[in-house]
C-alpha cells in the first residue's frame, strides 16, 4: 500500500490537537505525535484540553509536556469547562474555539470521532466541523466500554519502540485513572495491535483514524 505521508524529515508541519479530557490525545494520537518528532519532522503543536481542573489540569500538563519534549514548539493551553456537560455548554464551547481558530493556522486538527459514545467527545467533534472548514481533520478514536469503536480509514504505523514509550507516559502521568477497568498498557497496545493487522504496519501496532475529506493535489 502506497504511503502518503504527513511530512518527511526536516519538514515543517503545524497540528491543532483537542482533546475534551486531559488524558484524550494522548490516548488517541500520542503515538502519531512521537513518530513524527522521532522522525525528524519540525512539529509546532498547539495541545488543547478543553475539561482540565485540579489534579486532572497537572496531569494534563506534565503529560503533554513529556509527549512534546521534543517538539520544535509547543503550546499547552487548558479551558475548565464542565466534564461530561459539553452540550450544556455548547455556546461557550464554540466561542472558545472560534478564538483559537483566530490564532492557530494549523496544517492538521486533531479531533475526536464523530461517532464517539462519550457525549462531551462528540460535541468537540462536531464544533471542530462546523468551526475548522478549511482544514484537514483526523479523528481518534478512545477505547472504552461502551464498544463504540468504528471501522478507521487512515493508518499511522508506530514502532513497538514508540508504542512501549506511549503506554508507559500514560501510566506515569495519569494516576486518578490507574482505577479504571480499561486504562492499561494492555488496552492500548492491544488495540494498537489490531490496527497495526489492519494495515500490515511492519513493526505491528498502529493508530488509525477517521478522515472524511482529504485535498491530495
Amino acid at each position: 500500500m502506497k504511503s502518503l505521508g504527513l511530512a518527511r524529515s526536516g519538514e515543517q508541519l503545524s497540528i491543532l490537537c483537542l482533546g475534551a479530557h486531559s488524558d484524550d490525545i494522548e490516548i488517541g494520537a500520542g503515538g502519531t505525535i512521537l513518530s513524527l518528532i522521532a522522525a525528524g519532522v519540525r512539529l509546532n503543536v498547539h495541545w488543547c484540553v478543553l475539561s482540565a481542573t485540579g489534579p486532572r489540569a497537572t496531569e494534563a500538563t506534565a503529560s503533554a509536556r513529556a509527549f512534546l519534549r521534543q517538539a520544535q514548539d509547543a503550546r499547552i493551553e487548558l479551558a475548565e469547562f464542565e466534564d461530561s456537560y459539553f452540550p450544556e455548554q455548547r455556546r461557550a464551547i464554540k466561542q472558545w474555539l472560534i478564538e483559537l481558530r483566530g490564532r492557530t493556522g494549523p496544517d492538521i486538527v486533531f479531533t475526536h470521532t464523530r461517532n464517539d459514545a462519550h457525549q462531551d467527545h462528540r460535541e468537540v467533534c462536531q464544533l471542530t466541523w462546523n468551526i475548522f472548514r478549511d482544514h484537514m481533520l483526523l479523528e481518534y478514536e478512545i477505547p472504552k466500554w461502551d464498544g463504540d469503536l468504528g471501522q478507521p480509514n487512515v493508518f499511522v504505523p508506530l514502532t513497538r519502540l514508540v508504542m512501549e514509550r506511549k503506554a508507559a507516559l500514560l501510566d506515569e502521568h495519569f494516576g486518578t485513572q490507574r482505577s479504571k477497568d480499561w486504562f492499561d498498557a494492555e488496552t492500548f497496545q492491544g488495540l494498537a495491535r489490531l490496527r497495526g493487522m489492519e494495515c500490515r504496519a511492519p513493526e505491528q501496532y498502529a493508530e488509525a483514524f477517521v478522515l472524511r475529506k482529504a485535498r491530495l493535489l
